[in-house]
């Protein structure tokens, strides 16, 4: 059997990038060295194109797992190292087919030293050849069971049987930061999926209603949180604002079917003044378009109309279906929806309005002093750093 002993990673999206390459690759390899650290073993080689880490008899197992939750790795493979010589690396690929059980294969090869006295072609017909003459395979080279991969370079070449998709998109953190708003329903740890999937770096804010809404629903917010830290560079951090003044003000003054435009009216400018004073350079939601009143265009033009930041919403085109699926993907599925509920759930009104006049909505406004209250909430802010969750079977 092959004896791996590096992982061979493959940039992919980053390939494209110009001048700046060089800075999505650094970003990378620093987001692979933070979700190995426990790891002390291993040894890592950048190249142009490839990221190699030495296993030293590492967990592979374990490897494999966290690198799947990398954002900025198109595939990675398990490799066995060996000379770069035709005969040795030819010897090695028959008992790699010899030992795999399968019945059909397909030679895929990559010469990156132009020195080597074969090209990419003769390489795969040569090893191919050998391949049929000591065993009962055959080849296929439309749905092949087997993919035998040699990769040669100046002195080593990598042999592999397993390309593993990676997560994709860009390193996590390279395109800037921003504060999603965390509800703990399906769709909010989603759209921080999609938000670092693009690179960016997430910070999250969370509502509150105590007494309405119960330390169990707080915690299960920090669990989806720590859930996700593991996709943005091994944490989040997590600011819970007590929204409950806020909210019976705002029945007090408008009751039942502005009440949810004025709750997201007041939670954007909380997030703005949060947004700002940490360093993100916008906000973002989970809202999908029209799923709820609160996310019509004419809801989502009214809430959007008291703040300057701009708000992302990476599942604005996305049905339910969509997310969920997406959800039960990443993990995030069964934690969300766990029967505890969220502030806007607890004073959920019985015919909210699905086409918000701004004059209107700012009218209600009048009658409460907001400003001092949003105020009020910011110095009662309490920020809390998650971080993943003990994988055992890994440790």
């Amino acid at each position: 059997m092959a004896e791996y002993d590096t992982v061979l990673i493959r940039y992919g999206e980053l390939t494209t990038k110009g001048k700046n390459r060089k800075d999505f690759i650094r970003k990378l390899d620093q987001n692979i060295r933070g979700i190995l650290k426990d790891y002390g073993n291993l040894e890592y080689r950048r190249a142009y194109d490839r990221f190699y880490i030495k296993l030293n008899g590492e967990d592979a197992e374990g490897i494999c797992e966290k690198l799947k939750k990398v954002f900025g790795i198109s595939s990675f493979s398990f490799t066995e190292k060996v000379d770069s010589d035709l005969e040795t690396i030819t010897a090695r690929c028959v008992e790699l087919a010899k030992n795999s059980g399968r019945h059909t294969f397909k030679m895929i090869s990559r010469r990156h030293d132009k020195t080597f006295p074969m090209n990419s072609d003769s390489i795969n017909r040569h090893v191919a050849g050998a391949i049929l003459q000591n065993t009962n395979m055959k080849v296929d080279v439309h749905q092949p069971e087997l993919e035998i991969r040699v990769e040669v370079h100046s002195g080593d070449t990598y042999l592999m049987s397993e390309k593993i998709p990676g997560a994709g998109g860009y390193p996590s953190g390279i395109n800037g930061k921003v504060l999603l708003m965390l509800s703990g329903g399906i769709d909010s740890p989603v759209a921080a999926y999609e938000l670092m999937k693009r690179g960016l770096d997430v910070e999250a804010v969370h509502f509150a209603s105590p007494p309405y809404t119960s330390e169990n629903a707080k915690q299960k917010v920090l669990d989806l949180a720590s859930m996700m830290s593991e996709y943005n560079q091994g944490r989040m951090k997590v600011h819970m604002i007590n929204f409950t003044d806020i909210q019976l003000a705002i029945y007090k003054a408008a009751g039942d079917p502005y009440a949810v435009t004025l709750m997201r009216r007041m939670m954007v400018r909380l997030a703005q003044q949060i947004a700002e004073q940490n360093g993100c350079l916008a906000i973002a939601t989970g809202e999908s378009l029209g799923q709820v009143a609160s996310q019509t265009l004419e809801s989502i033009a009214c809430i959007n109309s008291v703040i300057s930041i701009p708000v992302l919403r990476p599942l604005i085109c996305m049905d339910k279906v969509e997310i969920i699926d997406l959800a039960r993907k990443i993990g995030t599925y069964e934690t969300s929806i766990l029967p505890y509920e969220d502030c806007c759930t607890i004073f959920d009104p019985k015919n909210p309005v699905t086409r918000p006049n701004n004059k209107k909505a700012s009218s209600f406004e009048a009658r409460f002093d907001y400003d001092r209250m949003i105020a009020e909430a910011l110095d009662q802010e309490e920020s809390v750093m998650v971080h993943p969750p003990v994988q055992e079977d890994y440790l």
